[in-house]
Formats: structure tokens, sequence, C-alpha cells
């Protein structure tokens, strides 16, 4: 059945060969066997579920968390010529009727639904009654109590197993660490499953990290020559939100706010415009994103902390899925630390979730302060490693430097002590500069012997060096006592002399230039003199869109034009021999494109003529 699979998967997806394990995976489902699979997002999961479905007898049953992720896949599927279909709350109750209705004749290849809707009683009473090909449950981690992005309604998936044995089951993830990936085959009752696990590596995004000075400076300096790129900007609360997305817009910026404070209506009128249009930048909260297919988004920025590793991984993986050079880009400092550090603390969680929520952020902390190649780090983190340095992370490209800061972390740990670990690090740092403030005054923190010792460096540097030893567990915030800092057990080495510690420079803020309106940057690889047949290709591919009612690159991915401006296809079958061009889309989108192709062609003759 392998051989259908290839088939298939030239003639409706328009692709020549599989990528990295998908040929396995796919194999494995042929055969009926169950299934964990982990593909870093881009990898090509989807195809790993809907190739099976399509060969095997039945309906392919596909378990999605998003409404957005459900009409995204469905679009594109449809425009492949796949009798794909999703059934929630968006649909009338006419359209959900034909629908269930053509379940029940076996006219669907891939049938999506929520959990919550496919755990109702009367929709697994109707799936008794026809035949399921496979049971793919997409976005796995879901599962996972103590991961980033746990849904109550993953935990009754279970039920499938015993409902319908013998049907293959796959779980698919693009974020999973061991924990998350054991708590995943134990949950959903996997027992057996195959385990294929393909990498975390995603080398055309370039990993940046940098020490929180001016926040939207810093933003507007990464965005300066990204003025026509598509991009997410996450931020911590929906005040800041509202404040990036107008500032961006001040400088020329089309950028939209996206947070659950907003109605329902806006939300989804945002979201369609950052895929359907080019170059939107949305500034958002951590609501905003699972659900996003775009392939082409240059570049994902935070301006505060993500809660882990694996939020981190996940967001960030929506930048550069069409393989093009894309940017990760973070800021952080010591008031993030503190507010999450202070979230998980208060929180009503039960103690051992905390333990795990502090372990996961402290794992993220020390992330943002390593000092050797940053991709290896991460990829370590996930249990996947790489052989050298990656060459394509800020680290590797500027190297940081470290300083012997062990008089300093005795001077400010001994300020904290002599302060009583009674006041937050704003206080700590006036009494280290020696600055008379009325708050000093009042606690005669001015006759302290630490009182003064720090004037030889500036707030900036002192900020930096506690932030350094809360990563490193040497200090910790109180959230009981509004972020009093407090001393631990490994503060007492560093203050005894016993033990000497590292910390890394942190660069020097650069002074962010005003952002200026330029035309489109050219596309990446398109040469100058290719320009205006990739810009009709472009203008023809968002007419065709708009009538289909789909995102543009529903209709054909940026890499599929490239295709056409490098190699001219002339005639149908040339046009078939490209990548991402199956037999339904020549069938659809062919002529016009080819007309386009030809009348270029004949621009450019004349021209030279």
């Amino acid at each position: 059945m392998i051989e259908r699979a290839q088939e298939l998967l030239r003639s409706v997806y328009g692709y020549t060969g599989f990528r990295g394990r998908q040929e396995e995976v796919i194999a494995a489902a042929l055969a009926g066997r169950d299934a964990l699979v982990l593909m870093p997002t881009g990898g090509g999961k989807s195809l790993c579920y809907q190739l099976p479905a399509m060969i095997r007898p039945g309906v392919g049953l596909v378990v999605s968390p998003l409404i957005a992720l459900m009409h995204d896949q469905v679009s594109a599927l449809k425009q492949f010529g796949v009798r794909a279909e999703f059934l929630n709350s968006t649909l009338s109750w006419p359209e959900q009727c034909a629908i269930l209705d053509a379940l029940a004749s076996q006219k669907l290849d891939l049938l999506y639904l929520a959990p919550e809707r496919l755990l109702q009683e009367e929709t697994l009473d109707r799936l008794d009654r026809v035949d399921l090909a496979i049971i793919a449950i997409d976005e796995a981690h879901c599962v996972s109590q103590w991961g980033h992005d746990f849904r109550q309604d993953y935990l009754g998936l279970n039920v499938l197993a015993e409902r319908f044995p013998g049907v293959p089951r796959m779980a698919l993830t693009a974020t999973a660490d061991r924990l998350t990936r054991r708590e995943i085959l134990s949950r959903l009752e996997l027992n057996g499953a195959e385990q294929f696990i393909s990498g975390f590596d995603r080398p055309n995004i370039r990993y940046t990290v940098q020490a929180k000075t001016d926040a939207n400076a810093q933003l507007l300096a990464l965005l300066r020559e990204r003025q026509e790129q598509a991009g997410i900007v996450y931020a911590m609360t929906r005040k800041k939100v509202e404040t990036l997305a107008g500032l961006l817009a001040d400088r020329g910026f089309t950028a939209l706010p996206y947070h659950a404070g907003l109605s329902a209506e806006k939300r989804n009128a945002h979201q369609a415009r950052f895929q359907y249009e080019d170059g939107v930048v949305v500034v958002a909260t951590i609501a905003f994103g699972m659900g996003i297919d775009k392939p082409d988004v240059r570049f994902v920025a935070h301006v505060d902390l993500p809660k882990s590793v694996e939020a981190y991984y996940q967001e960030t993986g929506r930048a550069g899925r069409d393989g093009d050079p894309a940017e990760a880009w973070m800021v952080y400092g010591l008031q993030d630390v503190v507010r999450l550090r202070q979230l998980v603390d208060q929180s009503e969680a039960g103690e051992k979730h905390k333990r795990i929520e502090r372990m996961k952020l402290d794992a993220l902390l020390g992330w943002c302060e390593v000092t050797a190649c940053r991709r290896r780090a991460l990829l370590e983190y996930f249990g996947d490693s790489l052989a050298d340095d990656c060459g394509n992370c800020d680290i590797c490209l500027t190297p940081p430097k470290t300083w012997d800061g062990t008089v300093e972390a005795q001077k400010l740990l001994s300020c904290v002590y002599r302060t009583g670990q009674r006041f937050g690090a704003a206080h700590v740092i006036d009494v280290l500069l020696g600055k008379d403030t009325e708050k000093v005054r009042r606690n005669r923190h001015e006759r302290l012997s630490t009182f003064g010792i720090g004037e030889d460096r500036s707030a900036v540097q002192w900020r930096s060096i506690l932030r350094q030893l809360m990563v490193q567990g040497r200090l910790r915030s109180d959230a009981e006592r509004y972020g009093a800092l407090r001393l631990t057990s490994k503060s007492r080495p560093l203050l005894r002399g016993e033990e000497r510690i590292w910390l890394r420079e942190d660069p020097p803020a650069k002074r962010a230039r005003r952002v200026v309106k330029t035309a489109r940057a050219p596309s990446y690889e398109v040469p100058a003199a290719d320009q205006p047949l990739w810009e009709a290709l472009r203008e023809l591919r968002t007419r065709l869109s708009r009538e289909a009612d789909v995102p543009p690159y529903v209709i054909f991915h940026d890499a599929t034009l490239k295709e056409m401006v490098r190699l001219r296809p002339a005639s149908p079958a040339e046009f078939l021999a490209l990548q991402g061009v199956g037999e339904k889309k020549l069938e659809r989108y062919g002529e016009p494109f080819l007309r386009v192709l030809r009348e270029q062609k004949n621009v450019t003759e004349s021209s030279a003529a």
C-alpha cells in the first residue's frame, strides 16, 4: 500500500518524495499499528494521517483543538480535491446535517472534530455505525496536565481505545519532552505504540535573546528592515498588546492587536487579515497562534518571557514554516522573572504542579543565560542533539563576554541580607547605589555597611547581576511578601568565598533608528530582473484566493511560485511537474498561471527586441 501512498503524494499534493520519517509513519498506519509522532512544526505531520485516511477503508477521524486549525486544514484539503469536512459550532444546522449525511454514506475521506464534540455520546454512536480508517489526535501534548497547553477535554480521549478496537490511532505533536511523551502514551492508552521522534531542529530559524533595556526601542530596532514582512509579537498582558500594536501602527506597520479582551468578531477579523493579507504583524497574548498555518511568518518576537521552554518552542515554531530564513527574537528582564514566579507561587494548583512549573521556568531562564550555542542547548532540553554549533544563533554569531562576578555577587547578597530580606530589587539596588530616597531614610538603610558599596556600577548592571543570580538559584523572590528578595542555600558558599561565579556581560543597548516606510523588499531568491513576473504571479494568487475565500498560501505556497519563476513552465505537463502542484490544482489553476507566464514572456521578448 505504500506505493499507493507515493502515487497520491504526487497526484494529489504535487510532491515527488516523502520527507524525514513520513514514509515510516504512513507504513505503520497502513499496517494498522498505533503511533506517537513527534515532528517539528512544518515537518509534514498532517500527511502522516491524511494519506492513510485516503487509502484505508472508511473515514479518517482527526481530533483538533481549535476551530481555526480545522478550518485551515479542511480548506487546504479541498483545494487538493480531498473529501474533507469539519464539524463545529461555526456551521449552521443544515450544514451540519449535510456533513453527517456524507459521513453516514461513507462519502468523506477525513472528518475533523474538537475533542468535546467527539466525546458526546451522540457523536460516538454515529461513529459506531461507520468504518473508521484511522484516528489522529493532533496537538497531542494537550493531554499532558504538566505541559504548556493542557486541555481538559483531551483527558477523555482514552475512551477511543475501547470504543474503536482495531482502528489505528496516531498521536501527533511538535512539542513534547520525555515526560510529556510518556504521559501522552499513558493517558491515551497507546500501549505498544511505535514512537517516531524526528527531532526538534528548525535550522532556518535564528534564535536571539537579549536583556531587556527598552523593550519598545529594541523591538523597533529588530523590525527596522522588516516593514513588509508578516510576523507575530507576543506580550504578557492585554494592555501591553494594545500599546505595542499602537506604537507599530504609528511607525508605519500594519499591526493588529489580538487578546481575549477583544470581541470574538474582532479577533476573527484580525486573524483573517493576518492569514489573507501580506505584511501583517499581529501583537498578541499567547491566545493567538496555535491554529495558524501561515507558512511565510518571517519573525516571532517575545517582549516578555513565556512560561516554559515548551511554550517558547511552540510559539517560535510558527515562524518560517516555508523553510526560508526566519527570526525568533526575545528580550527579558528581572521583572519578567519576578512576575512569572509570583504567578506560579500564587496559583491555586497543587504543590506538585507548582514544583514542575518552577522547574520549567528555571529551565527557560537557564537557557536564556547560556554562553554556548543556543540551538544546541534548546535541542538538548528535548533530548535531541546537534553535532556542531549551529552558526545561526546570537551566541554563535556574537559570542558573549563573561567576567568574574564573585565580588559583586557578594555585595548584592550581603545587601539583601542586611536589609532584612524584606525588600524587592528596586530598593536593594538603591541601597547599593547609595541613593538618598524616602524609603532608604525611613528604614535607616543609609547606616548599613552595604549602603553605597555598589556606586561603581550602574543600576542597569546591578539588575543584570541580580537577574543572573536569580536564574542560578542564588536568590529568589517571595511572592507572599510582595516580591521580597530572599537568600537560598546556594547563597552561602558565595558569601563565604567558597565558590566563584562567572556572569554574562550584557552588550550595550543599540539605539533604535526611526522606521521609514519603504517599498516591499524583493522576496528571497527572486532576482531583480524577475520581479515583474513574481509580482504578477502573486497578484493572480491573491485574486484567486479571494474568489475561493481561502488564504493565498492555500492556492500555492511561495515556494511553488518561485519554481514557476525559475522554471517557466509552458505546458500543463510542465506545470504539473512543479512541487506543490497536484492534478486538482492543475485543473483549477493551471491555465490562469500559465497565461500569466506566457504574457510576461511576451513582454520580456518585446522589450529585448
